[in-house]
Order: C-alpha cells, then sequence, then structure tokens
C-alpha cells in the first residue's frame, strides 16, 4: 500500500508538500518541474481501439488538470493469451494515437500475462514553476465550471449488464476519448484559480478534496449538473455501480442538504467518472472569459456551483 512507503526527505519531491496535487511533482530546475502520474483500469468497452484511447485519456488527465504538457508516455499492458494478439494491437494504437494528439512521445512500456486486459499509461510531462495548478487556490465568490457531462459510471455499468449498446452511448464515450488537453489550454490563458480532474471518486469526491485543500467551503445546485444521454435513466433503473455507493459513504457525512435532492441527482453526483472532465475555480470576472475560450477550444463550460466561506472541505447542495 502506498501508506507503506518509506518517508521521503529530498526536498525537490514538491508532492510531498503539495498533497492538493493531482501528479507528483519533482523539481528538476528553477525553472522546470517535472510532473509524473501513472493510470491503467480493465476495459469500459468491447472496441479495443476506443478503449486505448479511453484508457490513455484518462491517464494524461492529471498532467493536464496541473497546467503541465505530458512529453513522454509508457504503456502498462496485462493481457490473456487467449485473446487474438490483434485485440492487443488495437489497444496500443488507440493509446498511441492519444499520446501523440496530446503532444507526447510513446517511449515503450511493458506487459504481463493477466487474466482479464489492462490498459494504461505512466505519463511524464513537465511544467514552470509560476504555471503550476492544483487543487489548492480557491477563494470565496469563485465560480466552479465542469468541462464533461457526468454519468460515464452509470453508463458503463448498464454496457456490461448488456442494458444499453455501445451505439447507444455514443456521446460519452466521445467524451471519455477526449483530452483535457484543450480545455487546459485554455484555462491557462484566462487565468484560473484552481483544478482537478473528475475520475473515479466522482464529482462529489474530487470537488471536496478542492474544498479541503483550499480551506472553504462549495456550494453546488445538483438539478444543475450535466449529464450524458441515458445515464439519469439508468440511475432511476437502479443501474448504480459500487463505486458509487464507496464515494457516498466515504464523502456524503460532509455534505450538508442531501436530503432536499432527488437520489437520482445524488447518484449522478457520486457517480465515479471515467477520463471525465476538468472541475475549475474561476474568479466571477473571468468566468466569461473562460467559458468563451473553452467553447472555442470545444469543450464544455456548465457553471455548477461557487466557492463560500464555511467549513473547510465541505458542501452544501442547495
Amino acid at each position: 500500500m502506498l501508506s507503506q512507503l518509506p518517508h521521503n526527505d529530498d526536498p525537490r519531491l514538491l508532492s510531498r508538500d503539495i498533497p492538493c496535487a493531482d501528479a507528483g511533482i519533482y523539481q528538476l530546475t528553477d525553472d522546470l518541474l517535472l510532473l509524473q502520474s501513472i493510470d491503467f483500469f480493465t476495459p469500459v468497452v468491447d472496441d479495443p481501439y476506443l478503449f486505448g484511447s479511453i484508457a490513455a485519456a484518462n491517464a494524461l488527465s492529471d498532467v493536464f488538470a496541473m497546467g503541465g504538457q505530458p512529453i513522454t508516455a509508457m504503456n502498462m499492458v496485462g493481457f490473456p493469451n487467449c485473446l487474438p494478439i490483434d485485440v492487443l494491437t488495437q489497444i496500443l494504437k488507440g493509446g498511441t494515437d492519444k499520446v501523440h494528439e496530446a503532444g507526447a512521445t510513446m517511449v515503450g512500456g511493458h506487459s504481463v500475462e493477466d487474466e482479464e486486459p489492462k490498459y494504461g499509461l505512466a505519463v511524464t510531462g513537465t511544467v514552470h514553476p509560476d504555471k503550476l495548478i492544483t487543487s489548492q487556490g480557491c477563494h470565496p465568490g469563485d465560480l466552479l465550471v465542469l468541462t464533461k457531462p457526468l454519468g460515464t459510471g452509470l453508463l458503463t455499468t448498464a454496457l456490461k449488464a448488456e442494458v444499453l449498446c455501445e451505439n447507444d452511448i455514443d456521446e460519452a464515450l466521445r467524451g471519455m476519448a477526449r483530452l483535457n488537453r484543450y480545455a487546459s489550454e485554455a484555462m491557462r490563458r484566462v487565468g484560473i484559480s484552481a483544478c482537478t480532474d473528475v475520475t473515479g471518486f466522482g464529482l462529489l469526491g474530487h470537488a471536496l478534496e478542492m474544498a479541503e485543500a483550499s480551506q472553504i467551503s462549495l456550494t453546488i445546485s445538483p438539478s444543475s449538473l450535466p449529464s450524458y444521454p441515458h445515464a439519469k435513466e439508468m440511475a432511476e433503473t437502479g443501474l448504480v455501480p459500487e463505486g458509487s455507493f464507496r464515494n457516498n459513504r466515504h464523502y456524503m457525512p460532509r455534505v450538508t442538504g442531501a436530503d432536499h435532492q432527488a437520489q437520482v441527482d445524488i447518484d449522478l453526483l457520486c457517480d465515479p467518472q471515467t477520463s471525465g472532465g476538468l472541475l475549475i475555480a474561476v474568479h466571477a470576472d473571468r468566468l466569461a472569459a473562460l467559458c468563451e475560450a473553452l467553447h472555442q477550444a470545444g469543450d464544455h463550460a456548465f457553471v455548477i456551483g461557487e466557492v463560500a466561506n464555511g467549513p473547510a472541505g465541505t458542501m452544501e447542495l442547495v
């Protein structure tokens, strides 16, 4: 377990002192920080090329959330010997194409035999110290902007249960495969307070981590949360992933106002995302500029709440 790792007292390991970072941070020079992240998972779709693309986009996201630029990536593969090698070829091609789209270089990787396919990347990126973005830095009055709809956990659960097919969730598949590169470039041009990407802890968990890091509270309206087509429908039928229940149990004690919300909205708030969007805190004076920059980049700009004075690391649902 990560908690069992020995203490590292290297002063250049900045992520030791910046727990609100989405990736490891190592200072190479006064003008250059190294960002390192790793992520992999089992297939969320049947199409191997699309699976590779989504897994790669997900793994690259931490670097983009911190305002960095990925420079290299390495494949991480688990693959059973009972599947055709062409399946693996397509997974790797999907990942490599996405790495190239990110402006990075695939430099190798490692594979092991496994009972179930697994794929992801170890990613290295860079950023200037003055350009580093973390989830710490929210200020009361900032607005919260989300760049992708929610519901990928609900939809991929329905896909595995064969309640929906891939054609039914085409919009969500395109969203998962979309890099956060373009949203990251937009927010860097405008200037924002804080950012994190939304993945397995759901919007609820990642937003609360941002609130805790910034020592503030958040106010969110669940009824205004954007969702992919069919996501709420799946929640209403009870096709809620186990990760959503875990997120609810762990994070909901820090939330007020949940009793007045529809259960389907709570399920969406807790839904674990695969390659979700960026959650951005921006000063009110820059909101219009950020939304315009995101739209020009081809991304969404959903205003879902605001930063408030209140107990650190809490959320109010209104």
